[in-house]
């Protein structure tokens, strides 16, 4: 049975109530209709690359159904769902090419291992892993094309390509991205796989010519490659390294100073890439590939918050990683990552005057 879903003033009326939210209802308790959101969330159930642990296919409803105990009144944004946000549907059809390609794609892994991997696998990954793309960037242009601000919840990290892909055809004058993650994500093609988690940035930056700058933060964890691709870019990258980031702060300088040289970095334009693993693995035990150290969740937040008070226009965003406890055992990882969600939605509904 298809689920009914509610007029902006419904929904509105269902939040303001403050009523606990019935089960299987949507994003904050509501099911607002897309039609009608002016921030379309994009589900990504997808980890079939995801090279240490999978579970990141799980994070879109682990993270809706976390949302239902979010008090609504966020104290960076203020009463961030007026702005009317919504859960596309989760699709299907991803849902079960993911289970049939991670697959095959543990027999690449594995194969390589030991010498050369299948052809005919990794061609059948590479493929999938083309028509998620083309899901994700048919759903954010029909969302842009509405009027509405289009973001992307995964699943791995693979998953905003298509995003990214509509917003640079959307805005050619150009825009930067801010990139929170332990890992640079520029490696080419790793393992083989075309759009691996480990390449949505090498990626981005060499098919969407409207990104005009990469800003890395927290970055921790990388190989020379990366460093090496990093360092090509020239003014079209900037890395903030987590460990050059402990010493400012060690000997002296205050958050509020490094977030501020980091924002500078930015142009007028910004899209958001938040990959849960930038921050400590406190806050993400369950995700894909943990990496000690980290930004603390107020770090994070205050970044963000800096970023909004700076004027720049936040065309776009996406998280990822989210990753729910595989023993069940814990909510954790989705209470982080629905306030995480939360504040980013904030973030770019603060942004264009929707709140």
């Amino acid at each position: 049975m298809t689920k009914s879903l509610d007029s902006y003033s419904i929904a509105m009326e269902k939040l303001e109530r403050g009523t606990p939210p019935v089960e299987g209802s949507g994003f904050l308790g509501a099911d607002l209709d897309p039609k009608e959101a002016k921030v379309i969330l994009i589900p990504s159930p997808w980890d079939v690359t995801t090279s240490y642990r999978p579970g990141t296919s799980r994070g879109p409803e682990a993270i809706i159904a976390a949302s239902h105990q979010l008090d609504l009144d966020d104290g960076s944004f203020g009463k961030v769902y007026r702005a009317g946000i919504s859960f596309l549907p989760n699709p299907d059809f991803i849902e079960r090419m993911n289970a049939f390609l991670r697959i095959r794609a543990e027999k690449v892994m594995a194969d390589l291992s030991e010498g050369e991997a299948d052809p005919g696998d990794l061609a059948a990954v590479n493929e999938g892993s083309a028509a998620l793309n083309k899901y994700v960037r048919d759903a954010a242009v029909e969302a842009l094309e509405s009027g509405a601000i289009a973001a992307v919840v995964g699943g791995d990290h693979a998953s905003p390509l298509g995003l990214i892909q509509a917003l640079g055809d959307k805005h050619p004058d150009g825009f930067g991205v801010l990139h929170f993650d332990a890992h640079h994500d520029l490696r080419n093609a790793y393992e083989g796989f075309q759009f691996s988690h480990a390449s949505i940035f090498h990626n981005v930056m060499e098919s969407v010519p409207a990104v005009s700058r990469l800003v890395q933060v927290g970055i921790r964890d990388f190989c020379e490659e990366e460093r090496d691709y990093m360092t090509a870019l020239g003014w079209r990258g900037s890395v903030f390294y987590q460990r050059d980031l402990f010493k400012r702060k060690a000997r002296g300088e205050t958050w509020d100073t490094v977030c501020k040289d980091i924002v500078s970095q930015l142009p007028p334009k910004v899209y958001v890439s938040f990959d849960i693993d930038g921050l400590d693995p406190v806050c993400c035990p369950s995700t894909g590939t943990p990496v000690p150290g980290g930004l603390s969740f107020d770090e994070a937040v205050y970044l963000l918050e800096c970023l909004a008070e700076s004027g720049r226009k936040i065309v776009g965003f996406d998280l990822c990683e989210v990753s729910p406890d595989p023993n069940g055992e814990s909510e954790w990882d989705a209470n982080v990552g629905c306030r995480v969600l939360y504040k980013l939605c904030g973030l770019v509904a603060k942004s264009s005057n929707l709140i």
